[in-house]
């Protein structure tokens, strides 16, 4: 095993765990996973070396800023993302233990993340995919037939992307679930620039407003929070879906990132939304992921079933994988 080293510069690209649940009794809390108690929430956050900074809540699901990205609790579904050296994988067992007092049993997951920047300075397991999924598999190999993993990669070997999945082929999963993650580098210097604290824009609602962002998704309720001395993170919420904007602005390791998840292709042109993302950083490299889970049908995937060709960029790469549970993921990765 190599060891670790000093990182140096903040690791932008997360790890990401997505974990659906069930109820095969017909015992639990109708507010499901919603109902685990604050301060057990904490010490899950604390096993994966993160803390909660904002939140924010509808009827449909509690969102919460963390100090290294993001947490969403559905009353099914948990989704958990960590940036920098986190452990994300330590929280597993604690999540999986809070969720039995309340009679719920994991039914699906699925854990991705991009390449690293700085790799080396991440602790084991996390530089080598192939350990991170020894442990996913200890906690959710039984689901299904075992799980899948695969690393979904560009012509070049720029931008990797590395992703497992399991699910039960018993427990009934959620409708149709799309998920888009878009992670890019090289941000446009004026534009990383804004997500510095300074005289003229020092609140995270002003970064919000002059980046563009507030404009992505211009009918969701946006909880955002700047960091010192620079970086910036925001969930937002409309209905049942969600989106997360996290941002490293340091020139030589710049990055940012975007995820949407829950909202319908008929809501949302897909084409459009990329379109005013990438006007908001500007990106010489970047990758999409797209995802689905549940019962979603290539017919019925509109403009996220074509392929996107933003102006300005050429596509470098692009692969597809069916993953267990009907779900499937596509992979483009793009350069200036």
């Amino acid at each position: 095993m190599e060891p670790v080293v000093a990182s140096p510069g903040f690791e932008g690209f997360e790890k990401r765990l997505e974990v659906e649940f069930w109820d095969p009794l017909g015992f639990a809390d109708p507010s499901g996973l919603r109902a685990i108690p604050r301060n057990e929430i904490d010490t899950m956050l604390s096993a994966a070396e993160c803390t909660i900074v904002s939140a924010l809540s509808n009827s449909h699901f509690d969102s919460y800023v963390l100090s290294e990205s993001s947490l969403f609790v559905y009353p099914s579904k948990i989704v958990i993302k960590t940036c920098g050296t986190t452990q994300l994988l330590k929280a597993i067992p604690l999540l999986l233990k809070s969720a039995s007092f309340i009679s719920l049993e994991a039914c699906r997951c699925k854990y991705s993340r991009g390449t690293f920047i700085f790799p080396s300075a991440q602790p084991s397991p996390y530089g080598n995919f192939n350990e991170e999924v020894v442990i996913l598999e200890k906690y959710f190999g039984h689901l299904g037939n075992g799980g899948k993993a695969c690393v979904m990669s560009d012509a070049s070997k720029m931008h990797n992307w590395h992703v497992y999945v399991a699910a039960s082929e018993v427990a009934p999963l959620s409708s149709e679930t799309y998920t888009m993650e878009m992670c890019m580098t090289q941000l446009d210097r004026s534009s990383a620039a804004l997500f510095y604290k300074s005289p003229f824009y020092r609140s995270a609602a002003d970064m919000t407003l002059l980046s563009g962002i507030r404009n992505l998704l211009p009918h969701s309720e946006i909880c955002d929070f700047a960091f010192d001395p620079c970086g910036y993170s925001m969930n937002s919420v409309e209905g049942n879906a969600h989106s997360t904007i996290h941002i490293t602005p340091e020139d030589g390791f710049s990055y940012a990132s975007f995820e949407t998840m829950g909202y319908s292709p008929c809501m949302l042109d897909l084409g459009s939304l990329v379109d005013r993302v990438l006007g908001c950083f500007k990106p010489a490299v970047f990758s999409i992921s797209l995802s689905t889970a549940g019962l979603c049908h290539s017919r019925d995937a509109g403009s996220w079933g074509v392929p996107v060709c933003p102006r300005g960029y050429v596509c470098s790469g692009t692969t597809r994988h069916e993953m267990p549970g009907g779900s499937f993921v596509v992979y483009h990765t793009y350069t200036r």
